[in-house]
């Protein structure tokens, strides 16, 4: 079988070359993907805007409303990072929807990845660091509302906590969140997930491995319907956000050691790729693109 891939041009909201977030990145990992024929290799779908109902799941009313609107109160436009203009807008509608999209393709066929998402610090009320709407929470709780007895597990790998999902998420029984972090990164106050794991900078390769398998036979051992997983790689050497300092070679081995996990107990894998930070954005396209690499392993 070939692994799905959900993407669209609006993931790239045209910031400018060195803007503190790689807006570039979405555009270069697709080129990256097709240069070494992953993409040739995969059924490529694009994304569709969420809808409006699928967003008010997971946010207040008002918020999706000031989003949608392009009418953010400056005070949190500070906290997201950046104005929430049309392409903004459009841009945080089309990628919880190519989420949910992809949500919808791994429970058809196994596995499927969206080439953007993994806005874990977007709250119910509002968004922040760097996140509009929670695609994910969004994600999760549209489904629910069709699967009423669906088991969803969220995995999140991002060097920074999901601090949005936990929030989110934190009275729905039926999700069970778990995140594993640097505990001295960004944000300061952690909301609490069903299960966090906060560990030390410069962690490397070989204890942060040891504490995500322990962690993944623990939730394996239990039933899911779906898994979500957010692939972030700041936790990289080279992220200028990120201090756990895993290399290539680490989050190869993480994203083969999530995905198999799941994937040989026929558990449903929806992957997004959350956090990355450089202003060389072709390598952190390359860094991206191995979640692409190795989902295409078990499609």
């Amino acid at each position: 079988m070939s692994l799905h891939i959900v993407s669209h041009p609006d993931y790239d909201a045209k910031f400018p070359a060195g803007h503190r977030f790689p807006m570039g990145k979405y555009g270069a990992l697709i080129k990256r993907l097709d240069m070494t024929g992953v993409l040739g290799a995969s059924v490529h779908v694009e994304a569709p805007l969420a809808e409006e109902r699928a967003l008010m799941r997971a946010h207040d009313a008002a918020y999706v409303d000031q989003v949608l609107s392009c009418n953010v109160p400056t005070t949190i436009e500070r906290e997201i990072g950046f104005p929430v203009d049309d392409l903004v807008s459009r841009r945080a509608r089309r990628a919880a929807g190519g989420t949910l999209l992809a949500a919808r393709l791994a429970f058809a066929h196994g596995i499927a990845c969206n080439a953007a998402g993994g806005s874990h610090h977007a709250r119910q009320a509002q968004g922040a660091g760097f996140c509009t709407f929670n695609d994910v929470a969004v994600a999760a709780l549209d489904l629910l509302a069709e699967r009423a007895e669906a088991r969803i597990l969220v995995v999140d790998l991002d060097v920074h906590q999901g601090d949005g999902t936990a929030n989110i998420l934190a009275d729905e029984p039926r999700v069970f969140t778990f995140s594993m972090h640097a505990e001295k990164n960004y944000p300061a106050r952690k909301e609490a997930s069903t299960l966090d794991i906060g560990l030390p900078d410069r962690t490397g390769d070989e204890r942060y491995l040891r504490e995500l398998r322990s962690a993944l036979v623990r939730m394996a051992a239990e039933q899911w319907d779906l898994v979500f997983y957010n692939a972030g790689v700041d936790p990289h050497e080279d992220d200028r956000l990120g201090r756990l300092c895993l290399s290539d070679a680490g989050l190869r081995a993480r994203d083969r050691m999530v995905i198999g996990t799941f994937r040989e107990i026929g558990v449903p894998v929806c992957a997004v790729i959350g956090g990355g930070y450089s202003q060389d954005i072709a390598a952190l396209a390359a860094r991206h693109a191995i979640l692409f690499e190795v989902a295409a392993e078990f499609a």
